[in-house]
């Protein structure tokens, strides 16, 4: 959420803070956890699941992240569901987080697909009390859960000594999730157990990263989860090509749902529309840039306008290239609305005037602010109340200011002789393929996600010209939905149901 900013505006907003801002905290302090808590709890399905029952077992803990010579990283806060009476060496164990990157876990699990969910009402902001109930829709149902706090964030620290220069960055958080990984493996004793990753959005590059990195260290991954992926980080960059061809049909769903275009055209058609249209017209003309004939401008400009609900002027204006912030503030401008970014079908009233800052526009979010609050004091709750683990009266739900914004983007790509400044991790993804190709790979994403937009994806992965055998172990889900798929209840029952067929495909 501001979580899976995943290349959260909020944090490029905030002020630099020296890599060693961790250090200043004395050791003992700040590696001191509690003793891990458990409890004996059960859940009961509803609706279509209604007479199920799972009894279970939940744990509040850290895992020790430890290098290859022993010497502590750091600890990892962990908060598990292990199903009762199951075969551990049939029954999957899934590891799942969140992103950011400086983002915990707790969206994906008491928003999404752990076994407790806060009851959320469509795109409206949620108040008080907060409503919590057994999740109908739980991975529980075919999967132990494992939910993982990246290092920095959630309750989760950096030992005395870590280099967080390696810790902070693409390859050292995959390495530090891959050790985490391992040693809940062999405390539970699951080395038998089908592993499986669920990562969203910056959770998607690690997932990426860790796919590979898990094989390579003889971890064998049986299926991969990338929902509201990112892979090529190019495309957050403004004036890059690809950042504007991927906002393209977002905005234009986006706009259809205002009522501003589409109209009398089905959801699914016109978002069809909007990438056929991004790659055979928009594409071309982009490349060209100031070599493309007035005419020809003027004329895609039109057919755009009508696309992404501006108007034709204010397209070409730009020169085709409308940015994000650029349309959250136009299409609703006329009723003071500002859209949402993380999921654009949330709105909130426009900021005043003198609020003109680019940086702090990007990081205001109603798709954030409306459901993150109610997620962590639900989890808070909950390993207070039920699990009697008391943690640190602050939890890092968010922790840009330290981590995102000190993030060492460089990346080592598999079969590549030097490291990238940004990375493409579509690499790592084939490469894990080609060694595992018994591995299955879903890909979920949503029409009206602008952090992580549904048409990057799709291009990412046709460049790595997968063989037909290979593909045919990837599927693509795409909803009506943003980032947060699981915020509405209607694409969480799609979800829960495409994911069951998921586990239990061979």
């Amino acid at each position: 959420m501001a979580e899976d900013g995943e290349n959260a505006p909020r944090e490029q907003a905030a002020s630099a803070v020296p890599r060693d801002a961790f250090m200043t905290v004395p050791a003992d302090a700040r590696l001191k956890t509690p003793e891990p808590a458990s409890a004996h709890l059960s859940w009961e399905g509803s609706g279509a699941h209604a007479g199920e029952r799972i009894d279970y077992v939940a744990t509040a803990a850290h895992l020790d992240v430890r290098g290859d010579t022993g010497a502590l990283v750091g600890k990892m806060f962990s908060l598990s569901y292990v199903a009762d009476g199951e075969d551990p060496a049939k029954r999957p164990v899934t590891f799942a987080y969140n992103g950011g990157p400086g983002c915990a876990s707790v969206p994906i699990n008491f928003g999404g697909i752990g076994p407790r969910r806060v009851v959320t009402e469509g795109c409206d902001h949620l108040g008080t009390p907060i409503r919590i109930e057994d999740n109908p829709y739980t991975l529980l149902r075919q999967t132990d859960l494992v939910f993982l706090d990246a290092l920095g964030t959630g309750w989760s620290s950096v030992a005395e000594g870590a280099d967080t220069d390696k810790v902070f960055g693409v390859d050292g958080d995959a390495d530090a999730f891959c050790r985490a990984i391992t040693t809940w493996l062999e405390e539970n004793g699951r080395w038998q157990s089908p592993v499986y990753l669920f990562g969203e959005s910056y959770g998607t590059v690690r997932n990426a990263v860790l796919m590979r990195l898990l094989g390579e260290r003889d971890v064998k991954v049986a299926g991969v989860t990338m929902l509201s992926a990112i892979f090529d980080w190019v495309q957050v960059i403004e004036g890059e090509d690809l950042y504007h061809l991927g906002m393209t049909p977002t905005m234009a769903a986006t706009a259809q749902y205002f009522g501003k275009a589409g109209q009398g055209v089905g959801v699914d058609e016109w978002f069809s529309r909007a990438m056929d249209w991004t790659d055979q017209t928009l594409a071309p003309a982009l490349l060209l840039g100031d070599r493309l004939p007035a005419e020809r401008e003027a004329e895609v400009a039109r057919e755009m306008g009508e696309l992404i609900g501006l108007p034709a002027e204010h397209v070409r204006r730009a020169h085709l290239r409308v940015t994000l912030d650029d349309f959250r503030r136009n299409l609703l401008a006329d009723e003071g609305l500002v859209t949402g970014r993380l999921d654009m079908r949330f709105t909130s009233d426009a900021p005043l005037a003198l609020q003109s800052d680019a940086a702090w526009f990007a990081g205001e979010d109603a798709a954030d602010d409306a459901v993150e609050a109610s997620w962590t004091s639900a989890f808070r709750s909950f390993c207070h109340d039920t699990l009697g683990y008391h943690g640190p009266a602050r939890y890092l739900s968010s922790n840009y200011e330290r981590v995102g914004t000190n993030w060492k983007w460089e990346h080592h790509e598999p079969g590549k002789l030097d490291a990238s400044a940004s990375p493409n991790v579509a690499y790592d993804i084939s490469a894990a393929l080609r060694r595992n190709p018994r591995m299955k790979l879903s890909i979920l994403g949503g029409r009206y996600d602008a952090a992580t937009t549904y048409w990057n994806v799709v291009h990412d992965m046709s460049t790595q010209f997968l063989s037909p055998r290979l593909k045919e172990r990837v599927e693509w889900h795409l909803y009506n939905c943003g980032h947060m798929a699981y915020v509405d209840v209607p694409t969480l029952q799609a979800l829960s149901a495409d994911m069951e067929a998921f586990y239990n495909k061979a």
